[in-house]
């Protein structure tokens, strides 16, 4: 299920100027991590942005999680 969700991540300089995206909508995870913390639940984000998929969201959760599990950034 991992390797499935990070299928659904786009990171290439051509899009997006380079940010992570969701790949082929151009919804970079920055903003569905905005939307969630603003207190949107996944219904809600989908609901509003309906080619999103509830996997999208996971996906965008999990990206931001193996982030965070870097131990340094130069």
């Amino acid at each position: 299920m991992e390797n499935q969700l990070w299928q659904r991540i786009t990171l290439d300089p051509n899009i997006c100027h380079g940010k992570s995206c969701i790949r082929g909508l151009r919804y970079p995870v920055e903003l569905i991590l905005e939307l969630l913390s603003l207190g949107m639940n996944a219904k809600e984000i989908i609901d509003d942005y309906d080619d999103l998929e509830h996997e999208n969201i996971l996906a965008a959760l999990l990206f931001v999680v193996r982030m965070t599990q870097v131990k340094s950034i130069y």
